[in-house]
């Protein structure tokens, strides 16, 4: 997708005056959620600005107003009590965009890459997406904040290299997070023994990982696989 570039001086020539933001924020590190409500309401002190540290509590707050940006981490838990975990706030985000496709968004994470997971639903979304590294300078993830409100989208830390289908991805989390065999794999996807093969295949082709490479260098291809993979944020 395109990345837009825009002074800030224009974006704000777009937002009526009158209009007061509503912004939540969602972010299970009371530290970093703390840093960014405090920069968000530098930036906006006239907002009004709400936090969540969980995917219930978002979910939550949507069903109570709705909100001109949501700013969230990846990394969070379904409720209090529970462990964050990337895939949570992937399945939350995905939910979001379809529940909610008026809506503007920005990732604010250590995991952006994680994102190529769910990039086809991020590439449909109609309004804003940015996305911003946790390790961004504070002038850089305010502009971003300002593209995403704006319905600008930026998302060009997702590799577009990088893509695969839901079965490929689905072969892979299985062997990887489940430590599942070919046999059961086949078994539990309703597939052949051969077509997971033939997907491996395919994953191995998309990662890079060839049988010469290896071989030369001592690595097993499926070890290889899955460092690729953890490598290109497909898996955890």
């Amino acid at each position: 997708m395109a990345v837009v570039s825009l002074e800030k001086h224009q974006l704000y020539e777009h937002l009526p005056v009158e209009k007061k933001l509503h912004i939540l924020v969602v972010d299970d590190h009371q530290l970093i959620l703390t840093g960014t409500l405090d920069v968000l309401s530098r930036e906006y002190p006239e907002a009004n600005i709400l936090k969540a540290q969980t995917a219930k509590e978002t979910l939550d707050q949507l069903q109570s107003q709705p909100f001109d940006l949501i700013v969230m981490d990846l990394s969070i838990s379904n409720q209090q009590g529970e462990t964050a975990e990337i895939d949570t706030g992937i399945k939350l985000l995905q939910t979001l965009l379809k529940e909610y496709p008026d809506h503007n968004f920005m990732v604010q994470s250590s995991y952006v890459k994680a994102l190529i997971r769910i990039k086809h639903e991020i590439d449909n979304h109609q309004a804003g997406f940015a996305i911003a590294d946790k390790g961004l300078p504070e002038s850089e993830m305010l502009m971003r904040v300002h593209l995403a409100l704006h319905g600008a989208t930026h998302t060009k830390d997702i590799k577009t290299g990088i893509e695969l289908k839901p079965e490929w991805l689905g072969v892979l989390r299985l062997a990887v997070e489940e430590s599942l065999t070919d046999k059961v794999i086949a078994d539990r996807m309703y597939k052949s023994e051969r077509a997971v093969r033939t997907y491996w295949t395919k994953i191995q082709d998309v990662l890079g990982v060839y049988p010469e490479d290896c071989k030369q260098s001592g690595k097993n291809m499926r070890i290889q696989t899955e460092v690729r993979s953890r490598e290109e944020g497909l898996i955890d």
